[in-house]
């Protein structure tokens, strides 16, 4: 019933977001550098990006640097963008660290008084396997939340899932929550 809710939540609430303002860029604005930093939440479902009680804390930080323009995504203010990763795993995860590059495409499904929420999806290449995931290409997708401080700044919570689909046999995921602040220019 959890998950019928959720999916009637998620097909909905686009209808209250409008693309004639994107709130994810400052008015006037054209471009956009971000600062993404996380902690590893465990391996698994995709289902943790939206469940923190499944949350596991693990011994992995991910930074990422993301250059975006502004777009729109089936009518919905978005954001194209490109991304410079780095899990960097220590402890018992040791052999779990990777650098990738990827894009993205994020949609804001909710925008209301410079709060808005949104989700993106996009490949990435990785450059390791593992033995959490055994191919180099993943998917990421990403649920975010923002509130735009200024015309040039804003603030996100996130949390981001790397799977390849299970188009291999080994796909335990990567899950990660973390804070990102963006400056628009």
């Amino acid at each position: 019933m959890k998950r019928i809710a959720f999916f009637i939540f998620l097909i909905t609430i686009p209808a209250i977001a409008v693309a004639r303002d994107n709130p994810m860029f400052g008015q006037g604005t054209e471009n956009s550098f971000s600062f993404y930093t996380a902690q590893g939440t465990g391996s698994g479902t995709l289902f943790k990006i939206i469940a923190p009680n499944l949350w596991e804390i693990n011994r992995m930080t991910i930074g990422m640097l993301q250059y975006s323009q502004p777009t729109t995504v089936f009518r919905l203010p978005g954001r194209q963008s490109l991304h410079l990763v780095q899990n960097v795993a220590y402890g018992s995860e040791t052999g779990l660290s990777f650098g990738a590059i990827g894009i993205s495409w994020d949609a804001a499904l909710f925008d209301w008084d410079g709060y808005y929420t949104g989700l993106g999806i996009g490949p990435y290449m990785r450059d390791s396997r593992d033995r959490w995931v055994e191919s180099r290409l993943v998917a990421g997708i990403k649920f975010f939340i923002g509130k735009r401080i200024s015309n040039r700044w804003n603030i996100e919570f996130f949390t981001l899932h790397f799977s390849n689909g299970n188009l291999t046999n080994k796909n335990e995921g990567f899950n990660f929550a973390g804070f990102s602040v963006g400056y628009s220019f």
